[in-house]
């Protein structure tokens, strides 16, 4: 099976292959024969059918795809002859395959994985956020949970932060509606995050039965980045306001968080061990952020434009995906490719570091590793031993804590390599209530 490799430019090869048509043509006769001793056709009974009536009927068909797995086959036995990583979807221009007689040819053409040139990470410095909890911190979380159990009821008052508001609302960008509750509406708590406090201004004050119409700005760093720097406009009727009642710190109150004897002095004990794990996974993932911005930053390598388009094509899926969730009609929102190409760039390039960082230094989580994220997966569920059989039952379901695992043997292995700064920081700081 000849095949020539030309380069076109760093990364882009046109590898030409021609497949002799003498054992694709057996193969054709072969499968053609096998479809005589089945094929049913009207007039004949089964396994009755002349041949050439059968190959006047699937002849075409047949030949097809033969040459088709003929090419894929072919295709990727040459680039493993040729020692070449194909990146992305290969191009593959060929002749009909009616036309084929003694050799079939076709042209692929394609880009290869690229060199990753990791640069001098002993200059690079990291910072190690370094945090005490304090017994002040595991107030502050107990009165969060506190708020969390509240109860609600009706006021005739104006709104104020810490109210429940039932609201319903549209919304609108460009003039075109991308969001509505309906008239059952939603329920907020006035002040409770997760939305821009502009929009929690213009509620605060207000009693039941107002309606507000307002445009709110969104920041330039807003997610999901679909309307970051965009201007929303909002129509508002407030439904109902409600204040809050808050529950006892007793024995029903620890119940219910878990604690089977109610017993407040444990229940505050496992509010901390909680709090621990917590502070543990953000100090783990601010570190990770850093490894990994420092790779990038430290690292020189060239994209294939077919990495690229993949990782817009997923997010921009992701993204569409996210917008449903929330209610939001597509048929009214216009996603450009060009609005996912810088987030497009970094992750593709992240991915192809990481992928040379594993490969080289023999990096890939070890089944202990492996068993050991599962594990920790498993604690923030009820019977922790039915969610490790359930990744342990399908071998694919591993892949995640697979690669989670041997994202944290990189993170180590640059640890090792850089200089690691610690940093005192406050408990609100490190989770993001600052």
């Amino acid at each position: 099976m000849p095949a020539t490799v030309e380069v076109i430019s760093n990364l882009e090869r046109r590898m030409t292959v021609s497949v002799p048509m003498k054992p694709i043509e057996e193969e054709i006769n072969q499968r053609i024969s096998r479809l005589v001793r089945t094929a049913k056709l009207p007039g004949f009974r089964p396994g009755k059918v002349p041949l050439k009536i059968v190959q006047q009927q699937y002849g075409a068909q047949v030949r097809d795809e033969v040459l088709s797995n003929a090419v894929e086959r072919t295709f990727s036995d040459a680039i493993t002859e040729n020692q070449l990583k194909v990146a992305g979807f290969p191009n593959i221009e060929h002749k009909p395959f009616v036309e084929a007689t003694e050799h079939f040819e076709y042209v692929a053409t394609f880009e290869v994985f690229p060199e990753v040139v990791l640069g001098d990470l002993s200059k690079v410095k990291i910072e190690k956020p370094v945090l005490e909890l304090s017994e002040a911190d595991v107030k502050r979380t107990l009165d969060v949970l506190v708020k969390q159990r509240a109860t609600y009821e009706p006021v005739k008052r104006a709104a104020k932060i810490e109210d429940k508001l039932n609201v319903s609302l549209k919304a609108f960008m460009d003039g075109n509606e991308v969001e509505s509750t309906g008239p059952e509406g939603i329920d907020l708590v006035l002040g409770e995050g997760g939305r821009v406090a502009d929009f929690d201004d213009q509620l605060k004050g207000e009693k039941a039965g107002a309606e507000k119409t307002f445009d709110i700005t969104y920041p330039e760093n807003h997610k999901p980045e679909q309307i970051a720097g965009k201007t929303v406009s909002y129509q508002v009727k407030l439904n109902s306001v409600s204040q809050a009642k808050l529950p006892k710190i007793d024995e029903d109150f620890a119940r219910s968080l878990g604690v089977e004897d109610g017993n407040v002095e444990k229940m505050k004990e496992d509010i901390k061990q909680s709090l621990e794990q917590e502070v543990d996974k953000r100090i783990k993932a601010k570190l990770k952020e850093q490894v990994f911005s420092s790779l990038i930053e430290n690292t020189s390598v060239e994209l294939p434009k077919a990495l690229i388009g993949i990782e817009i094509d997923r997010l921009m899926q992701a993204a569409r995906q996210n917008l449903q969730q929330r209610g939001v009609d597509l048929s009214n929102v216009v996603l450009e490719p060009e609005m996912f190409q810088d987030q497009a760039l970094r992750g593709a390039t992240l991915r192809l570091i990481l992928m040379d960082l594993v490969n080289k230094n023999s990096l890939q989580a070890n089944a202990d590793q492996v068993r050991s994220m599962v594990n920790v997966f498993s604690q923030s569920f009820e019977h922790p031993e039915d969610v490790v059989r359930w990744y342990y039952d399908d071998p694919k379901r591993l892949d995640e804590p697979a690669a989670l695992a041997t994202e944290e043997n990189v993170v180590s292995w640059v640890l090792g390599k850089v200089k690691v700064l610690e940093k005192k920081i406050k408990f609100d700081e490190l989770m993001g209530n600052a």
